[in-house]
């Protein structure tokens, strides 16, 4: 090993690598218990290197070079543990292949590949994504056998350490394949809370990507995708992280694809998350009421809305209580049912419940004009109806009219 190190390393009289360099008067650099073996021990009065007569005995640490030997002996011992790493994800890339016991050389696979960077880079070059997507398409068949499930959960673990890097673009083609997909989806039926965290954020990393979500809610597993990401937004001891992860992948996917809003209508997506209003903390809550707002943009969803005997009382309370985003969403909903479902049982209900009263506050109140504009249509609508109630103002016509 010694003829590896770099000959400006060596000491020039025993040719080892030097632990602490050390310079002498003619300005050539030894190891230090070397040369004072020379100088004390040897009694010399010469240079080892060049023979001059030497007067000055002093020597002088050389801690440049010191830093140097250090600085290579990292690189070194780094390159050494990269090859190590290399040989050992070969050989359980190899093995996981032909093996049935998988689940124990998954997690050592995902305790090298949580090293670093260059390690995933490595397991790319060698395959290892598509090996880890035919192991989690195995559950398509084998979906009652409990190992391949389980070694199903862990080549997802492994998959998931990639979104949070800049290039997780590398393998998003791996993820949006058909069978993958409808694996990631039998997961979220049935996967652990771990595991169903890591498939909602794979889906969320697919949406940023621009994937195409209506062949897959259409003609593919829509209705069951739905059920299971209602299931974990419903459900917070199922995991908390996934929950609110669930409820934004719904916004995303809901958002992109309307057509895919039919099928979260009859997954139930409307009655859940009216009935998880009451108790939801704010964030939630602005995100349910958007997810309710774009189900309302459909005849279905509006349907549903009006026939669930708590929606109008459920979203009237977030009017003036929660956030003035939660007041324009809020309202958006009133506005749509207002327009397109204002049968007398429904318009009855809104000045039981207090939706009409919150309304007319909101027009004296200051708030985005949007907002404003919606309340004030929804009058022009059904304010005739309305004023035939005693508690409706008599001279509010008039401030209609002026709008």
């Amino acid at each position: 090993m010694a003829m590896d190190y770099p000959v400006d390393f060596r000491c020039p009289i025993s040719m080892e690598l030097m632990q602490d360099p050390v310079t002498i008067s003619t300005g050539v650099t030894y190891e230090r218990k070397n040369i004072e073996k020379w100088f004390f021990y040897y009694k010399k009065k010469t240079c080892p290197t060049t023979m001059q007569s030497i007067n000055n005995f002093e020597i002088t640490p050389n801690h440049t070079l010191k830093r140097l030997i250090l600085s290579w002996q990292n690189e070194e011992a780094a390159r050494s543990r990269d090859s190590l790493k290399h040989d050992e994800l070969v050989s359980l890339l190899a093995a996981m292949e032909s093996t049935p016991f998988k689940v124990s050389s998954l997690k050592n696979l995902r305790a090298i590949v949580e090293l670093g960077h260059d390690v995933m880079d490595d397991f790319i070059k060698c395959g290892g994504v598509d090996i880890l997507v035919q192991i989690i398409a195995q559950i398509l068949v084998e979906s009652l056998d409990f190992a391949a499930f389980r070694a199903c959960e862990e080549a997802l673990g492994t998959l998931h350490l990639w979104l949070s890097l800049p290039d997780h673009e590398k393998i998003i083609h791996f993820l949006s394949m058909p069978e993958s997909m409808k694996s990631f989806a039998m997961i979220l039926q049935r996967g652990s809370a771990e595991a169903r965290f890591h498939a909602v954020a794979i889906f969320r990393k697919l949406t940023q990507a621009d994937y195409n979500w209506d062949k897959f809610v259409i003609q593919d597993q829509g209705f069951e995708l739905f059920r299971s990401l209602l299931e974990i937004v419903s459900d917070d001891q199922i995991c908390s992280k996934a929950s609110g992860s669930a409820l934004e992948l719904l916004i995303d996917i809901l958002g992109t694809s309307k057509r895919s809003r039919l099928k979260a209508v009859e997954a139930g997506a409307v009655c859940i998350l009216i009935e998880l209003q009451p108790d939801s903390n704010p964030s939630k809550c602005e995100k349910m009421l958007l997810l309710l707002k774009l189900l309302c943009e459909c005849a279905e969803g509006r349907q549903a809305f009006v026939e669930h005997g708590l929606g109008i009382a459920a979203i009237s309370k977030k009017l003036l209580h929660v956030s003035s985003a939660n007041t324009k969403i809020a309202v958006k909903i009133l506005w749509l049912i207002c327009s397109y479902h204002p049968s007398e049982r429904v318009l009855e209900e809104m000045l039981i419940v207090g939706s009409v009263n919150k309304l007319l506050a909101l027009l004296y109140i200051r708030n985005r004009p949007s907002t404003k504009e919606k309340v004030v249509k929804i009058f022009k609508l059904h304010g005739n109806f309305w004023r035939q109630y005693p508690c409706f103002p008599c001279d509010f016509k008039d401030y209609l009219e002026s709008c």
